[in-house]
């Protein structure tokens, strides 16, 4: 099997129960705190295309951050808002779990059946 990477938030509930979900499972992960260990654009650019998914679909838009960039109103690109994902790890939605060429956003927790499938 291919090594399993979960990038996370320590203090996240919703981390939390996808690591445990893991670990009841037998799967073997590695963690990732991207707050500790930020993503690069190239990671998260990566990250996005296996989840085929545009930047706005992984935002957290109900983060201060979010509504003090007044993101919503403003018709950033989505370079832009990587660039912005980049520098407020806020932004980013969470866990992404990633596994060869794929990866999930585990939001509910129950969508990381669809990584081994």
């Amino acid at each position: 099997m291919n090594k399993v990477t979960v990038y996370e938030k320590p203090t996240c509930t919703t981390c939390r129960n996808v690591a445990k979900a893991l670990q009841e499972q037998g799967i073997d992960f590695e963690k990732v705190n991207y707050y500790i260990d930020p993503f690069s654009k190239a990671e998260l650019k990566s990250l996005l295309k296996k989840m085929k998914m545009k930047p706005a679909e992984v935002m957290r838009t109900k983060e201060k951050i979010y509504r003090d960039l007044d993101i919503k109103n403003k018709n950033y690109s989505d370079e832009e808002l990587i660039d912005l994902m980049v520098k407020h790890p806020d932004l980013v939605q969470r866990p992404i779990i990633e596994m060869g060429d794929k990866a999930i956003l585990a939001r509910p927790p129950e969508k990381i059946k669809e990584l081994f499938k």
